[in-house]
């Protein structure tokens, strides 16, 4: 698992060595490494006697992520930059983590023999959709520096089982939310602020629309397309509730009792999509996924474990390392 140790992926890790996933057994290999986001203490109680080794390594070193594949009969590539912000004032480290790390990854897993590459992608690559949902064979129109290296590493994957005969699928995937998300992303980022009594920040009319899925819906998909999905397919995984901005935002200020005065407007981001829906009947289809967590209980627990984790993000929003 590439970015094991991070939100998506450390989740991904328990829920699997807890014994979440029947099609997917056996011990596990995170490559991380290790940046802002992916955290030690995401793992904690799974990195002793629970079959998970952490490797600490760079998926742009070839000889690390050679290390890292050897011996291993599936890989799930999570790690990823993945921040839109911060792609748009430092596109280098977007480009060259997504798309020529995972280019490293696709080599390694080649050279190594690996029966089955789960590449993991976002519904970002399609661009901006004004009504209705994408299906996978929509073209990809991505408009920032992060979606767009990740749409150059979907087609990188792709390549690869088309002149390879790599097993290669790709899932895209709606805004994620839950436990142990970086405070960066909005749902953490509002909850830790207005837990603190700071206000959070709106972008412009707050009406840019985003579908909603829990990250354990998430990582369940996953683990059915590495169980059983298609060579060469996409399965997009949507979590069925779409929200605008100001809508999550009146819900977050419900959750934690405070009012409208708690929003500070601020400019538009650049190149802001206005909605995203993906279509995802064709993993419903194919592999029985649908979401199981409604939205109004997924974000009160999330809130919840907000509430009371906050040894765990008090640091990094301190900027102290934990």
């Amino acid at each position: 698992m590439t970015g094991g140790a991070g939100f998506i992926g450390s989740h991904f890790v328990r829920s699997l060595v807890d014994g979440a996933y029947p099609a997917l057994s056996g011990d596990v290999r995170v490559l991380d490494l290790l940046t802002y986001a992916g955290r030690r203490e995401n793992l904690a109680g799974y990195l002793s006697d629970s079959g998970v080794d952490l490797v600490v390594g760079d998926i742009r070193d070839p000889e690390a992520v050679a290390g890292a594949v050897a011996g291993v009969d599936v890989v799930v590539h999570f790690a990823a930059e993945s921040h839109v912000d911060r792609s748009i004032t430092g596109a280098a480290d977007f480009v060259s983590t997504n798309v020529v790390g995972t280019q490293v990854m696709l080599q390694a897993a080649l050279d190594a023999g690996v029966g089955k590459f789960v590449h993991v992608s976002t519904d970002e690559v399609y661009g901006s959709i004004s009504e209705g949902s994408w299906p996978e064979t929509d073209p990809l129109l991505p408009n920032s520096p992060y979606s767009a290296s990740k749409a150059g590493s979907d087609l990188l994957a792709r390549s690869y089982f088309r002149t390879h005969g790599l097993d290669v699928s790709i899932t895209r995937c709606s805004n994620n939310y839950g436990p142990y998300q970086f405070p960066e992303k909005v749902i953490p980022l509002f909850v830790t602020n207005l837990l603190d009594g700071r206000r959070v920040p709106l972008y412009g009319d707050g009406l840019n629309v985003r579908d909603w899925l829990h990250v354990d819906d998430h990582c369940r998909g996953i683990a059915l397309v590495a169980g059983g999905g298609r060579a060469g397919e996409i399965y997009n995984i949507g979590g069925g509730t779409e929200l605008t901005n100001h809508d999550l935002t009146h819900r977050l200020l419900a959750a934690v009792g405070a009012g409208e005065d708690m929003i500070e407007r601020v400019a538009d981001r650049k190149g802001h999509d206005r909605r995203y829906s993906v279509d995802w009947s064709k993993i419903n289809a194919e592999l029985g996924y649908a979401p199981r967590h409604s939205f109004d209980e997924g974000l009160a627990e999330t809130v919840a474990w907000y509430r009371d984790n906050r040894p765990w993000w008090e640091p990094i929003k301190s900027g102290v390392s934990a």
